[in-house]
């Protein structure tokens, strides 16, 4: 073990310059001005369609955005780079994959869910299947999973980067970051969450080319960063017990996308084929990414939003893998590290310093307000994407929870109810911090690929059989669920339990574990494929009436007569008082105060028209057809070329 004077001597540390302070500060001032104008532009719907969906009014481009910001967070910024530090390009392979399922999600999905106006993703379960408890499964399992994959892992992440910047505690800089995003959403909801996140991708992608250039150059340009890459091996002191083994050495394909289905760490069977349950899951049905396109003002707007968010999302390579690559090549005994003694000196984490490349290079590359422009961009990552997170979540809790609970209760109550889950949701993270800090060894990314691998595909199963097969029926669907899902909670426990050993040393675990979580993945979803074949044969599917508009083959029925979905209208407030003058003020500070009319049933009627059109202009659907075409052909190339 190392001395503590030995470990002060290798630690990373800094200090802020003035320059990046201003930096900082005008960012952060930038963004209020932001969320408090489209905060007050909320509170024309303040309602909770306002509220959930943005009014239905958001045109293609903050859309597009918006996707890319919501999932372009601080795991990339963190994870991504310090997985191309550790084993190359590979991990990437995730990120372009990803591209024909966010087109997937507006010309299959979003038609669906738009037709039977829905707002969370329960909710369709709900008017699909028939039966409340798979809705209240995904409700729960939806928050739960949130504060699992997503809040904590961006909190972590941004931690991390403060931590080795500047030497902050972590769970206080993590505090203060989910803090700050649970304000944005608190005020202007989906509006407020749209707007920021559109700013922040430019201030996110700008400040990553940056650095990307700057790296390059360091390390004399992409060819020789190739060369260099390859021969970047830390120094093992002689006396270490990994002396003389092939530990911090770079893999033989790492500048492969396409690896070994047996040996590599990303199996190309695995990413290409076995991953298509979990995408559909994250891009076609999580409610985060879901969301942001039905709030679209139109079909066409979501299409074009999921174009701009593909193109978007071939940007990744550049902003973080490359960086990545670059960090391994200039600060090799580091960012490489082996001896788990050096390595906890260096990051705190005895497994291996790989998520520290970026902060590496944003530390000691970057000049007086660069850094601070670099600092901001962390900043707009984790926030775009903690800000959607606790959007969503506040939404299936009210929408599928709570008016369960009171199924009476009023607008106001709804959005009260969404701003005090935010709260709950940032404690729940805050305490799952310790036990994700000790579950995802050296590599932040593959641990949050492994978490959406285990809970995916079966969540997915659920949503193509449901609109792909009108014979699914409820409780083949619960039960495939549940099966599948057994399944991979059982792999994840296990994989915390019992976790690969460290390089050098055998890997004493079962054949179970040894499987890779992508094949694992793989098994999930077809146990779950069985069970709801299977079962829906032999249980009575629902009358075709009651699937009007919920499948693909039905989303052009008539509309239903109820869209409340049989719970009972909303709760109007027939006896209004006008609030005083404080707590009028109260109401406007938290996008609470209502200024519109009561609709009449003939604005009823026309506004459920409008929120439930899937129709498009036929010039603008061939138009948006060609570009999604496109689309997938640049990708292919790029997997193609980079295989």
């Amino acid at each position: 073990m190392a001395s503590a004077a030995q470990c002060e001597n290798i630690r990373p540390t800094s200090t802020l310059h003035w320059g990046d302070v201003v930096t900082i500060v005008i960012y952060f001032i930038v963004v209020l001005l932001v969320g408090m104008w489209a905060t007050i532009r909320a509170r024309k719907s303040s309602d909770a369609r306002g509220y959930f969906l943005a009014g239905k009014t958001m045109t293609f481009f903050p859309i597009g955005a918006s996707i890319f910001a919501s999932n372009i967070g601080a795991p990339l910024f963190v994870g991504l780079s310090g997985t191309a530090a550790a084993s190359g390009i590979g991990g990437m392979i995730f990120e372009w994959h990803a591209i024909p399922f966010i087109l997937m999600l507006s010309w299959v999905f979003i038609p669906v869910f738009t037709a039977c106006g829905v707002y969370t993703m329960p909710e369709y379960i709900r008017r699909r299947y028939g039966r409340e408890r798979l809705r209240t499964y995904l409700s729960v399992l939806s928050i739960l999973l949130y504060v699992i994959t997503k809040i904590s892992v961006e909190m972590y992440a941004g931690a991390v980067f403060v931590q080795i910047l500047f030497g902050w505690n972590m769970y206080v800089s993590g505090v203060l970051v989910l803090v700050f995003s649970a304000l944005f959403t608190m005020t202007g909801g989906l509006t407020a969450v749209i707007f920021t996140d559109t700013l922040q991708t430019v201030v996110l992608v700008i400040g990553a080319f940056v650095l990307m250039f700057i790296s390059l150059d360091k390390v004399g340009g992409y060819a020789a960063l190739q060369e260099k890459y390859m021969h970047a091996v830390p120094f093992i002191n002689s006396t270490s017990t990994l002396a003389n083994t092939t530990c911090g050495q770079p893999r033989s394909d790492s500048f492969s996308l396409l690896r070994d289905p047996l040996t590599s760490d990303y199996p190309w069977v695995g990413t290409l084929i076995f991953n298509i349950p979990s995408d559909i899951w994250f891009w076609c049905s999580d409610q985060i990414m879901v969301q942001r396109s039905l709030s679209a003002k139109s079909l066409s707007h979501a299409k074009a939003g999921s174009i701009v968010a593909g193109y978007l999302k071939i940007l990744p390579y550049f902003l973080f893998v490359v960086p990545g690559l670059a960090a391994r090549v200039l600060f090799t005994d580091e960012v490489a590290c082996v001896d788990p003694a050096v390595c906890e000196c260096i990051c705190d984490n005895p497994t291996g310093c790989s998520n520290i490349a970026y902060p590496l290079l944003v530390l000691r590359i970057l000049g007086p307000g660069l850094r601070g422009l670099m600092l901001a961009a962390l900043f707009a990552a984790v926030m775009s994407t903690l800000t959607s997170v606790f959007n969503s979540a506040s939404s299936i809790f009210t929408m599928d929870l709570w008016r369960r609970l009171r199924p009476h209760c009023s607008q106001w109550e709804l959005l009260l109810v969404g701003r005090l889950v935010v709260v709950v949701l940032v404690g729940l993270a805050v305490m799952w911090i310790p036990i994700m800090k000790a579950a995802q060894g050296d590599q932040l990314w593959q641990y949050w690929q492994m978490l959406m691998s285990a809970v995916g595909p079966p969540w997915a199963m659920v949503f193509i059989f449901g609109i792909f097969w009108k014979r699914t029926t409820e409780p083949a669907a619960f039960y495939g669920m549940l099966g599948g899902q057994a399944l991979g909670f059982a792999r994840l426990i296990l994989a915390f339990v019992y976790p690969a050993p460290p390089c050098g040393e055998p890997d004493t675990r079962n054949a179970f574990l040894k499987i890779h979580f992508l094949y694992v993945a793989a098994m999930e979803g077809a146990l779950s494929c069985i069970l709801i074949l299977a079962i829906s044969v032999m249980t009575r599917p629902r009358p075709p009436e009651k699937l009007r508009r919920t499948t693909l083959w039905t989303r052009k029925d008539p509309a239903m007569a109820d869209l409340s979905d049989q719970e009972g209208e909303e709760e109007r407030e027939t006896h209004k008082t006008k609030p005083g003058k404080w707590k009028s003020r109260l109401l406007v500070c938290c996008g609470l105060a209502s200024h519109s009319k009561p609709l009449s049933p003939q604005e009823v009627v026309a506004l459920q028209k409008k929120m439930t059109s899937i129709t498009e202009k036929p010039f603008i659907k061939k138009i948006l057809d060609v570009n999604a075409i496109l689309l997938l052909v640049v990708t292919a190339f790029i997997i193609g070329f980079y295989h």
